[in-house]
């Protein structure tokens, strides 16, 4: 069986909204570093809080940010 991987479709969701990363970590109050940590897959873990400040920032379900593949 091939490895899957969830996938975050943060930078995706940045050009359908016409915002930047830095915009981003303003309005959800987490750093650009961190946030940019997600957006290229390196992050090991994501807590809750953070998913529903970036849902409610982008207009998004969870889904819409998090994919299996």
């Amino acid at each position: 069986m091939a490895d899957q991987v969830i996938r975050v479709r943060l930078d995706e969701l940045l050009k359908e909204r016409g915002m930047t990363l830095t915009e981003l970590s303003h309005r959800v109050e987490i750093t650009v570093v961190n946030l940019s940590i997600l957006k290229n897959g390196h992050a090991k873990a994501i807590r809750f809080s953070t998913l529903e400040r970036l849902c409610r920032a982008l207009g998004c379900q969870p889904g819409d940010l998090l994919t299996y593949e």
